[in-house]
């Protein structure tokens, strides 16, 4: 998808909210858009979404798309359940499909319990669940979240960010604006700040730099071989005098990257896949502890057991 010299302004004369857009997203990624109260954030979601239209330049490619409001219309005359089935058949889903995808994304979000509560007599809280839920349940090509996290328990903001991490993983786009600036740090592929109508690219940090729980996963290819190319969550790579390749990767992003490396062909061997606390850097992997098996690792990823590898 690509955004060429796109702006956007309300009224004939009125002034620009954005303008001179250019923007490339690439499948597979995770772009966060960054800016001030009322720079334009919102406006430039909505364009991407294909909610509002551009004054000026052109939107091309668009995927299907689904998109989290700011602020969801909680008035529509639905209960949730039926509300997610209407929107999985908007989606092209089947009527029964759509009923079963409603059902597990309610549960999944611990919401089942408020299937057949009218929308209008949700909680706050519930009601963002939905909001959720209707734009995961299709499985879209470009998911559109703008704070999305807002309202959500932390059980159900640890369930968006891994909903996230499989969107990214199964080739999907993911936009997300987020109030908190710890909100998936360290596993973005891009970062953009909307200033002053313009779109500025924020220095990508990689994974050595990022703050949040990471994974190192211990593996070996076939001999010299270097890891495959465009591995999921940029991991930063060290080669071991043994042989081994020290793969570092943001937590979110571990299972994915589990997945390339024994789908690829010819498979690499997991030797071990351990969590690192957020301080250590890739060069200081020997002082990472075992892993912990009886639970998840730190941010609430599941990573495989090494045995079952």
């Amino acid at each position: 998808m690509e955004l060429r010299g796109v702006g956007r302004r309300y009224g004939l004369g009125g002034p620009w909210v954005l303008r001179g857009i250019d923007l490339d997203l690439a499948e597979g990624t995770l772009v966060r858009i960054e800016g001030g109260n009322g720079s334009g954030k919102s406006t430039l979601l909505r364009l991407l979404a294909g909610i509002d239209t551009p004054t000026a330049g052109r939107i091309a490619g668009r995927p299907r798309t689904a998109y989290v409001p700011e602020r969801f219309p909680a008035e529509l005359p639905f209960d949730a359940v039926g509300y997610l089935t209407h929107l999985g058949r908007v989606h092209g889903l089947r009527t029964a499909a759509a009923a079963r995808a409603a059902g597990a994304w309610l549960t999944r979000f611990g919401a089942d319990g408020h299937a057949r509560t009218p929308l209008a007599e949700l909680s706050k809280g519930t009601s963002q669940k939905v909001a959720v839920a209707q734009a995961l349940l299709a499985r879209p090509g470009l998911l559109v979240l703008d704070e999305a996290w807002t309202g959500l328990d932390q059980a159900a903001r640890g369930v968006l960010d891994r909903s996230v991490a499989e969107r990214v993983a199964d080739g999907g786009t993911v936009v997300f604006v987020d109030h908190d600036p710890r909100r998936l740090a360290g596993a973005t592929d891009a970062a953009h700040r909307v200033e002053d109508g313009g779109l500025v690219r924020v220095r990508h940090r990689s994974c050595a730099e990022a703050q949040g729980p990471r994974m190192l996963i211990e593996a070996e290819g076939p001999h010299g071989a270097d890891p495959p190319a465009g591995l999921p969550g940029l991991p930063s790579c060290e080669r071991a005098p043994s042989g081994v390749t020290r793969l570092t990767v943001p937590a979110l992003h571990s299972d994915a990257l589990l997945r390339a490396l024994l789908g690829a062909r010819p498979p690499w061997h997991v030797r071990a896949v351990r969590p690192l606390e957020p301080g250590p850097r890739p060069g200081e992997a020997a002082g990472a502890g075992p892993v912990d098996t009886a639970g998840p690792p730190p941010g609430g990823g599941t990573a495989p057991r090494t045995e079952a590898l």
